[in-house]
């Protein structure tokens, strides 16, 4: 028999999100012998994983809390297995359009619209484990970001969602990173945003290949001054400077201009949308995609 806060932990959940689904759809302990403190037996426990299943599927809370009560329950002793016929709703959930994407991601946009974010982390943490960090940035973490903004950007609604799941990606890509005591570098590299631009989501993940590779990176953050980027490159003779700009505002070439020189070359890479349409001063380089700008990286300071 197991509390709620140990069934959470099973799952992978909230507490809140299994009271939740208790009092909505009467999926809560069967066991009501202890009063107050009821606890969940294996039958219920196995209903709860058929309505985790069905969500992570892309169903709605509804649709999966119905199938969970209606499915055949299967022998608890089991391990857990996707059933076959569990509801799979063809957007992702409700308000996101995340049809074309994975079985991840739309597990990963259903918990971030339901604001669960221990949910959220142990999604992220799985496909990271499975999959590696720049898949699951390229087909599960930026597909998800991309709905929910469009969600908030043509309704109104959901910022509150879009800063809770970036805050759990942040976190899951702090956690891929391992800690880089002896890097293959000898000099470091910086990651910074442009003056201005506070959307530095993109370098964590970055970050994260870099370290795994053995590359050693030192996060600078959102809307770094130009002066004191300037300090930072003078302090740390870095091999490489990778500039951030989400807006097209904030790409400023003067920013590269303004680099200091050193007594060993710097290389100089800038990335994000921003800079897709603007100026790229020499002798700085353009970096798109995640696992292009790892290598590039790579290659300049190895």
């Amino acid at each position: 028999m197991l509390t709620v806060a140990a069934a959470a932990r099973r799952l992978g959940v909230a507490p809140a999100t299994l009271r939740t689904w208790d009092r909505r759809y009467g999926l809560g302990p069967g066991d009501r012998t202890t009063g107050r403190h009821r606890k969940y037996g294996p039958l219920d426990v196995a209903r709860l994983e058929l309505m985790q299943q069905a969500l992570l599927r892309g169903a709605s809370s509804a649709e999966a809390a119905k199938y969970a009560l209606s499915a055949p329950v299967p022998d608890p002793g089991s391990a857990p297995s996707r059933p076959p016929d569990a509801p799979l709703s063809p957007g992702g959930g409700r308000g996101l359009g995340l049809h074309a994407a994975n079985r991840r991601a739309r597990g990963v946009g259903r918990a971030a619209l339901a604001m669960d974010s221990a949910a959220v982390q142990s999604l992220l943490a799985d496909a990271v484990g499975a999959d590696g960090v720049v898949a699951t940035w390229d087909e599960v973490v930026r597909p998800v970001l991309a709905a929910v903004t469009g969600r908030w950007e043509q309704s109104g609604a959901g910022l509150e969602v879009s800063r809770l799941l970036e805050e759990c990606v942040r976190a899951a890509m702090v956690r891929a990173a391992p800690v880089v005591t002896e890097p293959r570098n000898h000099r470091p590299v910086l990651l910074a945003c442009t003056p201005g631009e506070r959307h530095d989501l993109p370098l964590h993940p970055l970050a994260a290949v870099l370290a795994q590779r053995g590359i050693g990176a030192r996060q600078l953050g959102a809307d770094l001054p130009l002066d004191a980027l300037v300090a930072a490159v003078r302090r740390t003779a870095p091999a490489a400077v990778v500039l951030w700009a989400q807006l097209p505002r904030y790409a400023d070439p003067g920013v590269v201009v303004a680099l200091p020189r050193t007594r060993q070359q710097v290389r100089v890479f800038v990335g994000g949308p921003g800079w897709e349409r603007g100026v790229v001063p020499q002798p700085s380089e353009r970096i798109d995609d995640l696992a292009s700008a790892a290598d590039a990286v790579e290659r300049a300071v190895c």
